[in-house]
């Protein structure tokens, strides 16, 4: 038998719809994730809360396990120091304690440095992305094993993060 791979401990989620007639407590969800905007993503750690909170907002965003290639390409192009603008390997090695951005996706993945321990160190939790580059390739409204783009995804979401980066 194979041996069976890891249990991820980091999921990527990207807000696919905006905020018009939402109900207070779908907005309170969404504050508590930190995805206030339209194409917004958040990494966020793996566990049942965190999952729950997915679930009841699973008709208006789109999550699943990162991997390691496309988590070194988000956090290269589209991370970002509070105060200090854009991340480069300069201001990963100074405020972040990371050597390169492949290390600090290691980090993350694996679980040796928490997510909360990044941003208290100055990371942005948001990822602003664009649309997805040749749009969405199925309905908006619909959930992704009914060919659609919203709820879970797994590891599709690599693919989806290449497009939007």
């Amino acid at each position: 038998m194979a041996a069976a791979e890891p249990e991820t401990r980091t999921l990527l989620a990207v807000r696919i719809r905006g905020a018009v007639r939402i109900r207070k407590g779908i907005e309170k969800t969404f504050q508590l994730l930190g995805l206030r905007y339209k194409y917004n993503a958040v990494l966020l750690p793996n566990d049942p809360s965190t999952k729950g909170m997915l679930f009841a907002v699973k008709d208006l965003v789109t999550w699943g396990e990162i991997d390691r290639p496309a988590l070194t390409n988000l956090i290269l192009k589209r991370g970002c120091v509070r105060g200090k603008g854009r991340l480069d390997e300069k201001l990963l090695q100074t405020t972040l304690n990371f050597k390169d951005a492949s290390e600090m996706a290691d980090a993350i993945l694996t679980g040796t440095t928490p997510l909360h321990h990044i941003y208290q160190k100055g990371l942005q939790k948001v990822f602003r992305l664009h649309p997805p580059k040749g749009g969405f390739k199925h309905g908006t409204k619909r959930p992704f094993h009914d060919r659609g783009e919203l709820g879970y995804r797994g590891a599709a979401i690599n693919q989806l993060v290449e497009r939007m980066t």
